[in-house]
């Protein structure tokens, strides 16, 4: 028999019934039920039950052990009586008669608790997080994304991709996000970084002739943190092609991710009909890049009714160049109550509120009319055309903002998840994708310049001579993937012309000798023949936490930081030696210098 087992605690069942057996495991909790002692033992794969009497001669040293203590077990496997089967565990008909126990590990009183899903605060459970992933769902999360990734492989493999790996000491790059420098030891006042994404090396191995290429790749950036994006580091299905167009990227990804979800969440549907919706058309319709296609409401342009209206403050409004009143329908949400509650909710994100009108039954009982200080200000002709543009009928509502789009976009869109959400309109249980395409190349930045608005290595619709006109017009083959409010995946089709290169980075404020020293290797490889090639990148860690149905992406990374960037368990950052100072020429200076 093995030194530590000789089955796993997920293994036994009644055909082991009557033979002697070896366990492994932590106590999982201990049982007293008066001269009779249970233990559920615990190890990777599963709960095994064991039981000693008085009569055993393991139970003096059994009624010492405490919860997560690291024991073997040694004993006869029972069946266990009809009335106490436990149909909810693999192990759950048979039990194990302890004849023999080994301590192989005791533990300390612990600061939280293992057995059960009490929630505990954050910041305990990062600090002592190998207890946290002892829990059962988080378990469960690290398993489910080990098999994500081996199921990524698996299919990448089966498409005819080939996995390389990219270096991890690299050369800075702007890829909308800060570097994290390391220090050169051997060229001292010189930095590495670690890499944003593999994008130039990528591509570099598209010019070196390897057609398709994958990689599960770690990627670094020092971020603001959000609850669903980590603000150090996180892995991306990295994917590269040659010789293709958008479409082509599409067909390769589709059947991934879509078998992806449907292989771990079968319980959830996946509409297969991914739409393509216009960067521009995204914004409009749903306020966001990202949008939750659950959620069956488009918001609408409805500026013509406003203008020159008795709602002074709209008409002003439409008076000055690149404002418009947008419409949010609100089905079913026909009441003063609601409508007062979102009016509230555009005020706690920063906005004076909202304008609504609802319809409503006339007191005369004539008919339907239009309610709201908005229906009073406008008119009964200008509410009638604004119901039938979007399509409401009676006890159905309609929310407005107004203004330049880019000041009340974010909140709009804010604002319909909200009111879908609340009416009960937005699909439960199921995961809707939709490609985001056509993003604009350029984009003014607050000082008025002109600055990359993504990825700047995309080639622009139209080439060259897109670049000759207004950068704030050209379009990149740049394209989002989006499911359920989240970006899944981003990528493009790449620049792979010099001469297309220079100029996209010259309209962007960098010279010709400014690219050549930041991306010099690319450069070069591009004078020596570059296939058309393009790809993206999907995010792991968000993928799993759809699947996990969480929305705290730390849910699902085995080892993450706070909020703060730190790592309360390996204490990182920390403060280095003098000597590690000394050796790469550093000086740390005050905060307040």
């Amino acid at each position: 028999m093995h030194a530590y087992r000789s089955h796993t605690c997920a293994a036994l069942n009644t055909a082991h019934v009557g033979d002697t057996i070896r366990l492994s495991g932590w106590v999982h909790r201990v049982r007293d039920h008066g001269g009779v002692l249970f233990i559920d033992l615990r190890d990777h794969y599963g709960i095994t039950q064991i039981i000693a009497d008085s009569d055993s001669p393991a139970f003096s040293a059994i009624e010492k052990v405490r919860a997560e203590w690291v024991i073997q077990v040694e004993g006869r496997v029972k069946a266990r009586d009809a009335t106490l089967i436990n149909p909810k565990l693999p192990t759950g008909e048979i039990e194990v008669y302890a004849t023999g126990i080994t301590v192989l590990g005791e533990a300390a009183e612990l600061p939280m608790p293992v057995f059960g899903e009490t929630e505990y605060p954050e910041e305990t459970r990062l600090t002592y997080r190998f207890l946290d992933l002892r829990r059962d769902g988080m378990h469960r999360n690290m398993m489910l994304r080990s098999n994500v990734v081996r199921s990524l492989r698996n299919r990448m493999w089966d498409m005819g991709f080939n996995e390389f790996q990219t270096p991890i000491i690299t050369a800075s790059s702007p890829e909308g996000a800060r570097d994290f420098l390391v220090p050169s030891r051997l060229h001292p006042g010189k930095f590495y970084a670690l890499p944003q994404a593999p994008q130039q090396f990528k591509q570099l191995i598209m010019v070196a002739g390897f057609d398709r290429y994958f990689q599960i790749a770690p990627c670094f950036r020092d971020e603001d943190p959000r609850a669903d994006r980590s603000p150090t580091d996180f892995y991306q299905l990295d994917i590269e092609m040659s010789f293709v167009e958008q479409e082509d990227v599409f067909a390769v990804v589709q059947p991934v991710i879509q078998g992806l979800f449907q292989e771990f969440a079968p319980e959830k549907p996946v509409d297969a009909n991914w739409p393509r919706i216009a960067y521009r058309d995204s914004l409009l319709w749903y306020g966001s890049d990202k949008p939750d296609l659950r959620n069956p409401i488009k918001m609408q342009v409805v500026s013509d009714h406003f203008a020159g209206s008795g709602f002074a403050v709209f008409a002003k409004l439409l008076e000055q160049d690149g404002t418009q009143i947008r419409a949010i329908p609100a089905p079913k949400g026909g009441s003063r109550k609601f409508c007062d509650r979102m009016n509230a909710f555009a005020q706690q994100q920063g906005l004076p509120g909202m304008g609504y009108i609802f319809w409503r039954e006339a007191e005369d009982k004539s008919g339907m009319e239009a309610a709201g200080p908005l229906a009073k200000n406008i008119g009964p002709e200008r509410t009638e055309a604004i119901r039938q543009q979007l399509g409401l009928g009676l006890g159905d509502a309609a929310f407005f903002l107004g203004g330049k789009p880019d000041a009340f976009e974010s909140v709009a869109g804010r604002a319909r998840n909200v009111i879908g959400e609340e009416l009960g309109l937005t699909e439960k249980d199921t995961f809707r994708f939709a490609w985001i395409v056509d993003f604009p190349m350029y984009e003014k930045t607050d000082d008025g310049k002109i600055d990359f608005s993504h990825n700047p290595f995309s080639m622009p619709q139209g080439g060259m001579d897109a670049l000759m006109g207004n950068p704030l017009d050209v379009y990149a083959y740049q394209y989002d993937l989006a499911c359920n409010g989240y970006e899944l995946l981003s990528g493009g089709i790449r620049n792979h012309k010099p001469e297309i290169m220079f100029k996209a980075f010259e309209l962007a404020g960098y010279p010709n000798s400014e690219v050549e020293k930041r991306f010099g290797g690319m450069v070069k490889a591009f004078k020596y023949g570059a296939p058309p090639h393009g790809g993206c990148a999907a995010g792991i860690d968000r993928i799993v936490m759809l699947l996990a149905d969480t929305t705290n992406i730390r849910e699902v990374i085995m080892f993450p930081m706070n909020q703060r960037a730190e790592d309360l368990l390996m204490n990182a950052p920390s403060d280095p030696t003098n000597d590690q100072l000394r050796e790469l020429r550093l000086r740390v200076l005050p905060k307040d210098a």
